[in-house]
Protein backbone atom coordinates (compact mmCIF):
# COMPACT_ATOMS: atom_id res chain seq x y z
CA UNK A 1 0.00 0.00 0.00
CA UNK A 2 1.28 3.21 -0.85
CA UNK A 3 2.37 6.30 1.20
CA UNK A 4 -0.79 8.46 0.78
CA UNK A 5 -3.10 5.00 0.83
CA UNK A 6 -1.67 4.38 4.47
CA UNK A 7 -1.86 8.26 5.66
CA UNK A 8 -5.84 8.36 4.58
CA UNK A 9 -6.48 5.18 6.09
CA UNK A 10 -5.35 7.37 9.41
CA UNK A 11 -8.73 8.91 8.62
CA UNK A 12 -11.51 8.41 10.94
CA UNK A 13 -14.83 7.05 9.68
CA UNK A 14 -17.39 4.18 9.46
CA UNK A 15 -18.01 1.51 7.44
CA UNK A 16 -21.79 1.66 5.88
CA UNK A 17 -24.86 -0.11 4.25
CA UNK A 18 -26.61 2.22 2.01
CA UNK A 19 -30.21 0.97 1.48
CA UNK A 20 -32.19 1.99 -1.48
CA UNK A 21 -35.55 1.18 -3.36
CA UNK A 22 -37.21 2.53 -5.63
CA UNK A 23 -40.46 0.71 -4.02
CA UNK A 24 -40.23 -2.17 -6.52
CA UNK A 25 -36.50 -2.89 -6.42
CA UNK A 26 -34.45 -2.74 -3.51
CA UNK A 27 -30.53 -2.49 -3.48
CA UNK A 28 -27.71 -2.29 -0.59
CA UNK A 29 -23.96 -1.42 -1.32
CA UNK A 30 -21.11 -0.59 0.88
CA UNK A 31 -19.56 3.20 1.67
CA UNK A 32 -17.29 4.42 3.98
CA UNK A 33 -17.83 8.11 2.87
CA UNK A 34 -20.76 8.92 5.52
CA UNK A 35 -21.09 12.22 7.55
CA UNK A 36 -23.56 14.12 9.93
CA UNK A 37 -23.35 17.57 8.27
CA UNK A 38 -25.53 19.65 10.45
CA UNK A 39 -27.73 18.90 13.67
CA UNK A 40 -30.84 21.51 12.74
CA UNK A 41 -32.18 20.15 10.64
CA UNK A 42 -30.32 16.84 10.96
CA UNK A 43 -28.08 16.41 7.85
CA UNK A 44 -26.30 13.26 6.51
CA UNK A 45 -23.90 13.73 3.56
CA UNK A 46 -23.42 10.21 1.12
CA UNK A 47 -20.55 10.21 -1.30
CA UNK A 48 -20.69 7.83 -4.51
CA UNK A 49 -19.47 7.36 -7.51
CA UNK A 50 -22.38 7.84 -10.08
CA UNK A 51 -21.10 5.12 -12.41
CA UNK A 52 -22.44 2.64 -9.63
CA UNK A 53 -25.32 0.81 -10.17
CA UNK A 54 -27.43 1.83 -7.07
CA UNK A 55 -26.78 5.55 -8.05
CA UNK A 56 -29.93 5.75 -10.35
CA UNK A 57 -31.56 3.97 -8.15
CA UNK A 58 -31.06 6.54 -5.55
CA UNK A 59 -32.06 8.83 -7.13
CA UNK A 60 -35.43 7.27 -8.69
CA UNK A 61 -36.26 7.00 -4.76
CA UNK A 62 -35.02 9.88 -3.51
CA UNK A 63 -34.15 8.28 -0.25
CA UNK A 64 -31.50 6.16 1.36
CA UNK A 65 -30.85 4.14 4.54
CA UNK A 66 -27.71 4.72 5.88
CA UNK A 67 -26.90 1.00 8.12
CA UNK A 68 -24.32 1.23 10.47
CA UNK A 69 -21.73 -2.01 10.90
CA UNK A 70 -20.50 -3.19 14.06
CA UNK A 71 -16.85 -4.21 14.02
CA UNK A 72 -17.08 -7.74 13.81
CA UNK A 73 -19.10 -7.34 10.42
CA UNK A 74 -16.61 -6.98 8.26
CA UNK A 75 -18.03 -10.48 5.96
CA UNK A 76 -20.95 -8.17 5.89
CA UNK A 77 -19.43 -4.92 4.75
CA UNK A 78 -17.30 -7.05 1.49
CA UNK A 79 -20.79 -8.95 0.50
CA UNK A 80 -22.27 -5.65 0.00
CA UNK A 81 -18.92 -3.84 -1.75
CA UNK A 82 -18.47 -6.80 -4.44
CA UNK A 83 -19.42 -6.46 -7.61
CA UNK A 84 -23.04 -5.57 -8.35
CA UNK A 85 -25.10 -8.57 -8.87
CA UNK A 86 -29.13 -9.11 -8.95
CA UNK A 87 -29.99 -8.97 -5.48
CA UNK A 88 -27.49 -8.64 -2.89
CA UNK A 89 -29.79 -8.70 -0.17
CA UNK A 90 -31.19 -12.42 -0.37
CA UNK A 91 -28.74 -13.42 1.66
CA UNK A 92 -28.98 -11.18 4.54
CA UNK A 93 -31.82 -10.67 6.99
CA UNK A 94 -33.31 -7.48 6.40
CA UNK A 95 -36.96 -5.36 6.67
CA UNK A 96 -38.29 -2.86 4.87
CA UNK A 97 -38.14 0.58 6.92
CA UNK A 98 -39.74 3.93 5.65
CA UNK A 99 -40.42 4.11 1.86
CA UNK A 100 -39.30 0.24 1.39
CA UNK A 101 -35.62 1.35 2.28
CA UNK A 102 -33.83 -1.93 3.50
CA UNK A 103 -32.73 -1.88 7.08
CA UNK A 104 -30.52 -4.95 7.85
CA UNK A 105 -31.30 -7.03 11.14
CA UNK A 106 -28.42 -7.39 12.31
CA UNK A 107 -27.00 -3.50 11.87
CA UNK A 108 -25.75 -1.90 15.01
CA UNK A 109 -28.18 0.88 14.21
CA UNK A 110 -29.74 2.62 10.77
CA UNK A 111 -30.78 5.83 10.00
CA UNK A 112 -33.49 6.83 7.23
CA UNK A 113 -33.00 9.94 4.92
CA UNK A 114 -34.68 11.92 2.33
CA UNK A 115 -33.05 12.98 -0.71
CA UNK A 116 -32.67 17.05 -0.73
CA UNK A 117 -30.14 17.66 -3.07
CA UNK A 118 -26.41 16.79 -4.54
CA UNK A 119 -23.22 18.20 -5.60
CA UNK A 120 -20.34 16.48 -7.93
CA UNK A 121 -16.87 16.63 -6.00
CA UNK A 122 -14.40 15.15 -8.13
CA UNK A 123 -15.09 11.30 -9.31
CA UNK A 124 -18.14 11.03 -6.96
CA UNK A 125 -21.71 12.64 -6.18
CA UNK A 126 -22.30 14.12 -2.76
CA UNK A 127 -25.96 13.58 -1.62
CA UNK A 128 -27.25 15.55 0.87
CA UNK A 129 -30.30 13.66 3.01
CA UNK A 130 -32.43 14.83 5.65
CA UNK A 131 -32.84 12.67 8.47
CA UNK A 132 -36.38 11.03 8.82
CA UNK A 133 -35.44 8.04 11.27
CA UNK A 134 -33.52 5.21 12.76
CA UNK A 135 -32.66 3.56 15.65
CA UNK A 136 -29.91 1.11 17.61
CA UNK A 137 -31.07 -1.90 16.97
CA UNK A 138 -27.96 -3.59 18.71
CA UNK A 139 -26.18 -1.25 21.05
CA UNK A 140 -23.02 -1.78 22.69
CA UNK A 141 -20.89 -2.39 19.85
CA UNK A 142 -17.82 -1.12 18.56
CA UNK A 143 -18.85 0.51 14.95
CA UNK A 144 -16.60 -1.01 11.84
CA UNK A 145 -14.38 1.88 10.73
CA UNK A 146 -12.38 2.14 7.61
CA UNK A 147 -8.93 1.13 9.04
CA UNK A 148 -10.52 -2.45 9.77
CA UNK A 149 -10.82 -3.04 6.28
CA UNK A 150 -7.11 -3.20 5.80
CA UNK A 151 -6.87 -2.61 1.51
CA UNK A 152 -10.04 -4.89 1.43
CA UNK A 153 -11.32 -2.59 -1.14
CA UNK A 154 -8.62 -2.29 -3.00
CA UNK A 155 -8.67 1.89 -2.85
CA UNK A 156 -5.22 2.37 -2.45
CA UNK A 157 -4.56 1.80 -6.84
CA UNK A 158 -6.64 4.66 -6.55
CA UNK A 159 -4.84 7.14 -4.85
CA UNK A 160 -1.98 9.85 -6.72
CA UNK A 161 1.88 8.90 -6.40
CA UNK A 162 2.61 11.86 -5.33
CA UNK A 163 0.49 15.42 -4.09
CA UNK A 164 -0.29 17.97 -5.85
CA UNK A 165 2.21 21.23 -5.39
CA UNK A 166 1.22 24.28 -4.12
CA UNK A 167 1.75 27.42 -6.26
Amino acid sequence: MSDIANLFKTLTHGIFVIGVSDGKKQNAFTAAWVMQASFDPLILVLSINPNHSSYVLLKESKSFSVNVLNHRQRDLAAHFGGPASSNKLASVAWHRGIGDLPVLDDALAYIECIFSHETPVGDHMLVVGSVVGGAIIKGGERPLVYSDLGDMDDSAKYYPKAFATLT
